[in-house]
Formats: C-alpha cells, sequence, structure tokens
C-alpha cells in the first residue's frame, strides 16, 4: 500500500480493527496525572496558556474556577475539557458536602455548579456528555452528601481513564489506515493535551511512528491562538517524533508539491451522518486534501459523537474573543488595530463527504457514517 492510498473500504459500511491489543504497546508520554488529577487540593491542570515557554500547574478548588479554565482555555480539547467538567461536579460535590446541610442544600448547589460547568463551551459535545454522565448518577444516589460526593470523585477518575483507554485503542486501530513513510500533516493540537492523556489525532500519529520510525509529521500552526506550534510541536519535541511547522496558509503548497501523504485530526463534535466539528481551519484542509488525493481520517472517541444531530448544520460553533485575533504580535506590535472588526469563529463544519474514514476505540469506520457511527456507539454501551 502506496503513500496517500488507503486499503478499499469495507462495503458494508461497519467498522475495521487494526492488530489485537496485545500486539500494541503505546510509546511514552506525558502522563494522564500530570494533564489533569482530582486529589485532595482540588482539580489540578496543566495550565495550557503557558505552554511551550513554562510548564505550571495550577490548583482549583472551587468549581467556579473549574469553569473559568475551562472558558480560557487553561485546560482545552474536547475529551479533556469533559474531564475537566466531570471533576468540576465532583470538586463541587466535595465542597458542599465539607459544608454541611441536608440533601435539599446539597442538590441546589450541585444543580447550580452542573449547569454552570456543562455550559461552560458550546461546541464540544464530550463536555455536556460528561458533566451529564456525574448529574444522572447523583439524581438516582440516595446517599448522604459525603457519600454522594465519594462516588462521583470515582466515576469522574474513570472518565478520565476511559478516555485515556479510548485513545490507546484508536492509535492500534488506525495502523491499518497509516501507509510506510507516511508523511502526516494535522491541524491544532488533538495530543494528550487536549484529551487528558496519549490523545486522538496525535495518538494515531504516536501508533504510527513506533511501529515506523520513518513517519514524519507536519503541524499547523492554526491560528489564531496558536495550539498547533505552542502545543502540538511541544509534545512531538517531547518524544522526539520528526516533524516541520508551517503557517495554517503553506499546507496547500506542500501537498501540491507531495510532501504531505494523509491528514490526521481530532473533533470536537461528529454528527450523525459524519460531519466534523473541529478546530478552525479544518474545513479548508479537507477540501485541499480531496482536490490532491490524500486521505483526510478523524481520529476521535465515541464520546465525541453526538447522534441527536443529524448533520453538523444545526451544531453551535463557539465565537471567541476579537481581541485573540487583534492581539497577535508581529515584530513586537499588534497586528491590527485595536478597533478593527473581527470575525473570531472557533470552530467549522467540515462534510461527511471529505471525510476518508473515522477512527473511534471501537475502530476504523467507513461511509454510510449513518451506520457504522451507530454501530460504534452501541458497541461503546452509551
Amino acid at each position: 500500500m502506496g503513500p496517500g492510498h488507503l486499503s478499499q473500504p469495507d462495503p458494508t459500511g461497519t467498522a475495521r480493527s487494526g492488530p489485537p491489543a496485545g500486539e500494541f504497546a503505546p510509546p511514552p508520554g506525558l502522563a494522564p496525572e500530570d494533564i489533569l488529577a482530582l486529589d485532595d487540593a482540588g482539580v489540578v491542570m496543566l495550565d495550557q496558556t503557558r505552554l511551550p515557554g513554562e510548564v505550571v500547574h495550577v490548583t482549583l478548588t472551587g468549581w467556579p474556577e473549574v469553569v473559568e479554565a475551562i472558558r480560557g482555555m487553561v485546560v482545552r480539547g474536547a475529551p479533556a475539557i469533559g474531564v475537566a467538567g466531570a471533576m468540576g461536579v465532583a470538586l463541587a460535590a466535595r465542597n458542599a458536602a465539607a459544608a454541611g446541610g441536608a440533601r435539599p442544600a446539597f442538590d441546589a448547589e450541585m444543580a447550580r455548579a452542573i449547569s454552570a460547568l456543562r455550559d461552560a463551551r458550546p461546541t464540544a459535545v464530550n463536555l455536556a456528555w460528561a458533566v451529564d454522565r456525574l448529574a444522572g448518577i447523583l439524581a438516582d444516589h440516595e446517599g448522604t452528601p459525603g457519600r454522594v460526593a465519594t462516588v462521583l470523585a470515582d466515576a469522574a477518575r474513570a472518565i478520565h481513564r476511559d478516555e485515556v483507554d479510548r485513545c490507546i485503542a484508536m492509535g492500534r486501530h488506525s495502523l491499518v489506515l497509516i501507509a510506510r513513510g507516511a508523511r502526516i500533516l494535522t491541524h491544532c493540537n488533538a495530543g494528550a493535551l487536549a484529551t487528558g492523556g496519549y490523545g486522538t489525532a496525535l495518538g494515531v500519529i504516536r501508533a504510527a511512528y513506533a511501529a515506523d520510525p520513518t513517519v514524519t509529521v507536519i503541524v499547523d500552526e492554526t491560528r489564531p491562538l496558536l495550539q498547533g506550534s505552542r502545543l502540538t510541536a511541544w509534545e512531538l519535541e517531547q518524544e522526539g517524533i520528526p516533524f516541520t511547522l508551517i503557517s495554517d496558509n503553506m499546507s496547500a503548497m506542500l501537498m501540491s508539491q507531495g510532501r504531505v501523504s494523509h491528514v490526521v485530526v481530532g473533533a470536537d463534535r461528529i454528527a450523525a451522518n459524519g460531519d466534523v466539528v473541529n478546530k478552525i481551519g479544518t474545513y479548508a484542509v479537507a477540501i485541499v486534501a480531496r482536490e490532491h488525493g490524500i486521505p483526510f481520517i478523524v481520529a476521535a472517541p465515541t464520546s465525541t459523537l453526538d447522534l441527536s444531530m443529524p448533520t453538523a448544520a444545526g451544531i453551535p460553533v463557539e465565537e471567541r474573543a476579537a481581541d485573540e485575533v487583534r492581539g497577535l504580535s508581529l515584530f513586537g506590535r499588534p497586528a491590527a488595530s485595536p478597533d478593527a472588526p473581527v470575525a473570531n469563529p472557533a470552530f467549522d463544519r467540515t462534510p461527511a463527504r471529505l471525510v476518508t474514514a473515522i477512527v473511534t476505540e471501537q475502530g476504523v469506520h467507513r461511509p454510510p457514517y449513518e451506520r457504522s457511527l451507530r454501530q460504534a456507539w452501541d458497541g461503546a454501551g452509551h
């Protein structure tokens, strides 16, 4: 199988797996607890706004701080903010239980925390999925506030472990898609930082590199917040995986020169038909990849699927602050006038017709995605 070509699609549209789990050992990377942890002091996060220059952990002692950390992108990436939301619910329960009082007062405080955490960012479905999972446990548990807090803390940590395990499984399954000597372009950061450990798109890359050290990576800078240059490049550098950093507007040129064989990205939400919502710029990369006959592969856990959405058309796209665009520095000066009108959508929608394959922890999924993604969801036991 040559570079830039996938094996033929399964005509049934069902999932196909890679090598058995026993044949796959993931390479080392950031430990999950180095990225996110729930400990006796609170929710501990690696502050991603300070990378790559500083590696700093912050300890959040109340659920409002977790909300602000999610909004401010101290933690970011769909699976990781889901884990953070779950840990925020658990932290709220611990603090409410410590305050004393009867179950009605405890439940009222939990309702406030759950609502705020669920709505901290609107596009990635993992946040609502994880918070709702803990809200369901809360609603079903009739124990004392202290007992409920313990159960919720265990559940939040289990969600974190499960997300990491899903990423490792995705890496294993994806090996059937990546040709030897692959030159993989990736957009934004879908690595350990974005998932709480190992990564989705970077999990695919890690697995491919472990199987074939001739694999190289091209990293889109990913404006305006530079998650590619600040975070993806940093992760690859930590592990010694060869990469080249480019600005977003260079990818088409590199594809035309044959310097890209595969595109692998993550996702913040995937609709039932296989439409993908991901970091702004993903749609443009997908169009250019199709023009040049390059496989466009999406890696995401089943917690990122939103089968209630027939297509991506109804998925909200977060509009972020104008200063994220105006404030870019060029030669030590702002890149734009402080009064320049700005559009700053954080995500875009890539139609399913541009997606070659979607990899979840359940396997490799091909069109028709309505069928294969439903099978993945059901197979994951959601």
